[in-house]
């Protein structure tokens, strides 16, 4: 029993691994080819991704969507997938990898917001106080910059947010479609919808990019950022959840900005302050307690937005 129980263990933990030091290997491949340039290389490996991950699943008789749902998933995915990953790589781009790790890692308290607002689930008095703990952290992070002015910085920093928000979102309004397809089909299918759109967008920076003066290590880079952060983490974390239950393995999420900033202190020369440091603890705390405070939760229960960041 136990050496069932270390193998998901170690698998959560390798994936928390690969997301932290995704930041920013995220960065430094923004510093090379630009954020567009970045998505638009995403998207040009994307496709083959979503594919084999279809044959590895289903074989060739991949699931059919019903008509009525065809455009729940397109819209859902433009939102939840295109315009959540331009909007975290332009934020990140005006920001930092430890910045970034810690404001997405927000997605969770927008959940709840989501849920609360729509009728859907209402707050306890534990998640209410995550809910405002974790603002006010979110706002302690950021006050340095808006307070000397740093606009850019702090846009960066805000567009981040906004895309925690429209992963939460999308977390929300596509459960109906997990439920009935599974998250393989949801994301696989997803990401093919995602591939032209996002090819369009980036095709001026494609074109643009001095390929043969790239160093060489942004193709393994750029691989391992999709390939292994992206579908093998995506499907390793969900493995170790229906092992070791979502309960015991959501809370190691919350190691990820601890692997980005020490990453992003050692490799991209980041430093943080002591007030920086006290508002991340302080953002992790009230999103954890958002995510875990509800009256009665057993560890049976599924926590908020335990998908994999976007």
């Amino acid at each position: 029993m136990q050496d069932r129980q270390t193998a998901p263990l170690l698998a959560a933990l390798a994936v928390v691994l690969t997301w932290g030091l995704n930041f920013p290997l995220s960065k430094a491949l923004f510093t090379q080819v630009g954020p567009t340039g970045f998505l638009g290389l995403r998207y040009l490996l994307m496709p083959f991704c979503a594919i084999a991950l279809l044959c590895w699943r289903f074989g060739t008789r991949w699931p059919r969507l019903d008509r009525s749902e065809v455009w729940p998933l397109v819209r859902l995915t433009l939102i939840g997938q295109g315009l959540h990953l331009l909007l975290s790589a332009y934020g990140m781009q005006g920001s930092t990898a430890f910045s970034a790790s810690v404001l997405l890692a927000c997605g969770p308290v927008f959940t709840l917001l989501i849920l609360r607002f729509s009728g859907i689930e209402k707050l306890s008095h534990g998640q209410v106080a995550g809910v405002a703990m974790a603002a006010t952290g979110a706002l302690l992070f950021m006050s340095d910059k808006l307070l000397a002015a740093d606009w850019q910085a702090g846009l960066g920093d805000l567009t981040l947010l906004v895309a925690a928000a429209l992963f939460s979102y999308y977390t929300v309004a596509s459960k109906p479609l997990i439920q009935h397809h599974g998250g393989v089909t949801v994301l696989a299918y997803g990401s093919l919808v995602c591939t032209l759109p996002m090819l369009l967008w980036c095709s001026p920076a494609l074109l643009s990019l001095d390929w043969p003066a790239q160093p060489a290590w942004v193709w393994p880079g750029l691989a391992w950022q999709v390939i292994g952060g992206g579908f093998i983490g995506w499907l390793a974390w969900g493995w170790a959840n229906e092992k070791r239950g979502v309960a015991r393995t959501a809370p190691l999420i919350y190691l990820m900005p601890l692997v980005a900033g020490i990453t992003a202190w050692a490799w991209g020369g980041e430093t943080f302050s002591l007030h920086k440091i006290l508002a991340a603890a302080l953002i992790l705390a009230g999103v954890a307690l958002a995510q875990f405070g509800a009256a009665g939760f057993r560890p049976g229960r599924q926590p908020l937005d335990s998908n994999a960041p976007g």
